[in-house]
């Protein structure tokens, strides 16, 4: 028993952890009439694709973390590796929180950029310690981009926000 927990606990854990962050997500993704209201720009994905290319992304995450975690033998590199991917967890639910749940797409825009960067960090950390891994993140990072565009629009066609009627 020991021996399986050893050689999947990798890939366990990793699992388990996106799979938490996207169950938070979606938790905080509130839809509604204050989301379907907004103005949107013509070319936004249909809905319909937001939950498998958050999918995708997580699961090539989960990929990535459990190669990192089999190359990475040093404890610094591993404090390196989890401390990005914790970040990146965090400013990943504070932009849903941020736009979905208190219904500011103006501050989720502002906070984009630090999701942004998290990503990136995490490409950079995985670059410099699996050389290989971090391809799996590119995605996204591309998503991240698009996103963060697609977050300014909605802000530029529907603000001001948090002004009371």
């Amino acid at each position: 028993m020991m021996h399986f927990l050893r050689d999947w606990a990798p890939t366990l854990i990793s699992a388990g952890s996106v799979t938490i962050l996207a169950f938070a997500g979606m938790m905080l993704t509130k839809l509604g009439s204050w989301y379907y209201g907004l103005k949107k720009p013509s070319w936004q994905p249909p809905d319909w694709l937001f939950g498998p290319a958050w999918t995708t992304i997580f699961i090539l995450e989960a990929a990535a973390a459990v190669i990192a975690w089999d190359t990475i033998k040093n404890p610094e590199q591993d404090v390196i590796f989890i401390t990005a991917f914790i970040a990146n967890g965090i400013f990943n639910m504070l932009w849903s929180w941020l736009f979905f749940t208190l219904r500011r797409p103006d501050w989720a825009l502002a906070e984009v950029g630090f999701l942004w960067a998290s990503v990136l960090a995490m490409i950079i950390v995985l670059h410099e310690f699996t050389h290989h891994a971090w391809w799996l993140i590119v995605p996204y990072l591309l998503w991240v981009s698009f996103a963060s565009f697609l977050n300014y629009t909605i802000v530029r066609l529907n603000a001001p926000f948090g002004v009371r009627a």
